[in-house]
């Protein structure tokens, strides 16, 4: 969200800043005149000119007019009607402007070699004609746009960026904290704390009745409420139910018990199958009331150290017999001691979920190979738990499925194919539960890894 935080306010900053040198760009180019406007600005000044040096070439004669023309940082003759030169140097005329002072009335002139020369005919009060003229080396323009920009904008461009981007930061942090807070509490939520809500943002200005910050604040925590409530009910359904059908199992074992007493020969087999059944049964309560119950459980309010190194090697010698019915076999490889803080039951059963898993899943006169060692990454912080098995796999998409209550690969839901779909989730709830990860991944050349990492709490041994 930081990340987020600082494009928005880039954006608004920049666009500030160009809003304003456009503006500002604007504004002087209407300060700047047009050329028609330069034009007769600059006609006016020529007649002056040329009326003051009329006037002083008639008050004094041509001293007089070059005293004028002494005072000025240009070059000022005067000519008479006819053309002959009275007062001041010869200055050259283009060929259009000496057709022109025969007969034209206007201002004319521009760039001869290296000066400029204007012409302005002129008359006197008693009706003389004369021509008046003007000459003067082109001065050198050094100067640039940007100069008068700085000159305007100066001070204001720096403080309108300055007061922009204060406006800015502000603005951003009161659009992007309630999504900052909704962002921690959507990941809260998803990661299963189902009473993460979201406090309405206090600080915030009413300036309407209708606020879709609090609007969407509102949204999710109904959503996360709604969510509490079912996931709720479900759970406490499955407890009830679970501990509802412990009494009729009780019973009924009683019964098959006292059965058999009575029963003759031929019924043997069949109350031997309502037996297995009715221990199936039991079983997945069992399991039912195991993964309901993982909810209640505080995360480190009761662990201790335990090594996991001697709790898989005594969990292997009660596994390895169900390993050699299937013709089987187990093989156990560990490194470093390695030692976590945990709940030692719920290990034993999520480690055993997960072996007799891969034992029921393997192919004949294969191994399940377990192996425990520390991460190989750079921090070397984890243990890292991996049981291999040469099964048929699992469908790629399908990897992060199985660690679903009741979900299965085979959609037949046949108990001679696998269990009820609840030993992997109640491993996968004990590993999140101790701070860990559990996944899963297929094996080159046919098989499943199961890998459960847990962070490290210690090197030292645990009798």
């Amino acid at each position: 969200m930081r990340g987020l935080f600082f494009k928005i306010f880039a954006i608004f900053w920049i666009a500030q800043t160009l809003i304003f040198l456009i503006s500002t760009a604007l504004i002087l180019q209407r300060r700047r005149p047009s050329p028609r406007i330069v034009f007769e600005s600059m006609s006016d000044v020529l007649r002056i000119e040329a009326e003051e040096s009329l006037h002083a070439y008639q008050s004094g004669g041509c001293a007089a007019f070059m005293a004028y023309s002494a005072k000025h940082q240009q070059t000022l003759a005067l000519k008479g009607d006819g053309g002959q030169m009275l007062c001041g140097p010869a200055i050259p005329l283009p060929q259009t402007d000496e057709a022109d002072s025969e007969s034209g009335e206007g201002i004319s002139g521009g760039l001869m070699g290296s000066q400029y020369v204007w012409r302005v005919p002129i008359t006197a009060d008693r009706g003389e004609k004369y021509i008046f003229l003007l000459s003067r080396t082109p001065s050198r323009d050094d100067h640039r746009w940007y100069e008068d920009l700085l000159h305007f904008a100066s001070p204001q461009l720096f403080v309108a960026i300055a007061v922009g981007g204060v406006t800015t930061y502000a603005l951003v942090m009161l659009f992007t904290r309630p999504l900052v807070r909704l962002r921690y509490a959507a990941r809260e939520l998803a990661q299963g704390n189902l009473k993460t809500r979201v406090d309405a943002p206090a600080y915030r200005l009413k300036t309407s009745r209708e606020d879709e910050f609090k609007a969407l604040v509102h949204d999710f925590n109904h959503m996360a409420e709604r969510l509490e409530s079912l996931v709720g009910a479900q759970q406490l359904l499955l407890r009830d139910v679970s501990h509802e059908l412990r009494s009729p199992l009780a019973r009924l074992s009683v019964a098959l018990e006292l059965a058999r007493e009575d029963a003759p020969p031929e019924m043997i087999d069949h109350l031997n199958r309502f037996e297995r059944e009715a221990g199936k049964l039991n079983q997945l309560i069992g399991q039912l009331l195991t993964l309901s119950s993982m909810e209640a459980v505080e995360k480190s309010g009761s662990f201790q150290p335990i090594s996991l190194r001697e709790l898989a090697r005594s969990m292997i010698s009660d596994a390895e017999y169900e390993a050699r019915q299937r013709n089987s076999s187990i093989t156990f490889q560990a490194g470093d001691e390695c030692v976590i803080a945990g709940n030692r039951e719920l290990l034993y059963r999520a480690i055993e979920n997960v072996v007799r898993n891969a034992i029921r899943y393997t192919e004949p006169g294969t191994e399940v190979e377990i192996s425990l060692g520390l991460s190989d990454a750079t921090n070397a912080r984890d243990v890292v738990l991996e049981v291999n098995d040469r099964g048929p796999g699992i469908p790629e998409g399908e990897l992060k499925d199985i660690f679903r209550p009741f979900y299965r690969i085979d959609r037949a839901r046949s108990t001679e194919t696998g269990g009820y779909g609840v030993g992997l989730a109640i491993a996968e709830r004990t590993v999140k539960l101790h701070g860990g990860e559990l996944g899963a991944s297929n094996r080159p050349g046919g098989g499943l890894t199961v890998r459960m990492t847990f962070p490290r709490c210690g090197i030292s041994g645990v009798p």
